[in-house]
């Protein structure tokens, strides 16, 4: 009998454990966001910024809302550390009303904010920054760990990347939030497989992925070895066209021609900057980098793509565009 009941409560856990892996990569959310009547699509692209307006973020903030007025943007992308320095305490801290509400007050800029989360952020209360109840104190916000944008002419893959990095498990200083993350080998699987399951069903004429962590970087943190290793094969096996991230403060455009045509974008510099901190490693398709505070604006139409990054004063610093057609001439 004893044998017996030891059988059948490893039978239950092995079913138990097959039931959980196979019902935690549920598919990516879908937010399905219409582009305008002439089929073209605007946003701006921001990251590292929460800091209560401070570190030049308002005046970042003064300049996107003039840009996105010129552009007439239809949304935002934010990628990740959105509040500084350790998240959110609860859906009630007041540091979501002073570092997002209070600071992106211009008019163009109340359009959706599609955010995904940053290290930062995970140091925090996660489940509360993911909280629907902040959509009721401003109902631009939505941040999810990882999601999907279709806005017809393009699908935007937002990615949680931090659980990916090893090296926030170990570190003793900062204590990480990793509910609903663990166990991590699990959790980062399925991401993965929700990822590619949304990519090869996809037949947007655009592809673009959306993490906090660099894939190439010559900023502070470099290349992201984990992101490099099990999330880039993917982008490149579905013929994702641009990489777009944070996490280093800076500004910087790189292609990598030569495997694939995938460009990789850092918009990471909403408010603190850190001048002169440049790793100075792996510098091959480097054909940008700015190391002070700014952000990013994106010009879809079905053929042709504009990516233009800006300073503090809102001062056009570099220009980027290639057509569809000549996009996937490289492979």
């Amino acid at each position: 009998m004893v044998n017996f009941c030891r059988k059948s409560m490893v039978l239950f856990l092995l079913v138990a454990s097959f039931l959980i892996s196979c019902c935690s990569a549920i598919g990516l959310e879908k937010f399905d966001h219409p582009t305008k009547g002439n089929g073209n699509l605007r946003f701006l692209v921001v990251g590292d910024w929460g800091r209560k307006g401070e570190y030049n973020q308002s005046a970042v903030a003064l300049q996107m809302g003039r840009i996105g007025e010129e552009l007439d943007i239809d949304f935002v992308v934010s990628t990740g550390d959105n509040f500084y320095d350790n998240g959110l305490t609860g859906e009630d801290d007041p540091n979501f009303l002073e570092s997002f509400t209070n600071v992106y007050r211009e008019k163009s800029l109340q359009k959706q904010w599609y955010s995904v989360l940053g290290n930062h952020d995970y140091r925090g209360d996660v489940v509360a920054q993911l909280s629907p109840y902040l959509r009721k104190i401003d109902s631009r916000w939505i941040c999810l760990r990882s999601f999907l944008i279709n806005a017809e002419i393009v699908e935007i893959f937002m990615v949680d990347t931090t659980p990916f990095v090893k090296d926030y498990f170990v570190e003793t200083e900062h204590t990480y939030d990793w509910r609903n993350v663990m166990p991590q080998k699990t959790y980062t699987e399925n991401v993965l497989k929700d990822l590619e399951n949304a990519l090869s069903e996809s037949t947007a004429k655009w592809k673009i992925a959306v993490g906090h962590h660099a894939i190439r970087s010559v900023g502070h943190h470099g290349d992201t070895n984990e992101l490099v290793d099990r999330l880039l094969p993917i982008l490149r096996a579905y013929d994702v066209d641009l990489y777009m991230n944070v996490h280093d403060h800076c500004l910087v455009c790189v292609c990598v021609c030569s495997e694939s045509p995938i460009q990789f974008l850092t918009s990471g510099a909403g408010s603190k900057a850190w001048r002169g901190d440049v790793k100075g490693l792996n510098r091959e398709g480097m054909n940008f980098f700015y190391d002070g505070q700014g952000f990013m604006s994106v010009q879809l139409t079905p053929t042709h793509v504009e990516i233009e990054f800006y300073d503090v004063f809102g001062k056009v610093l570099h220009k980027w565009n290639r057509s569809k057609q000549l996009l996937h001439t490289a492979i």
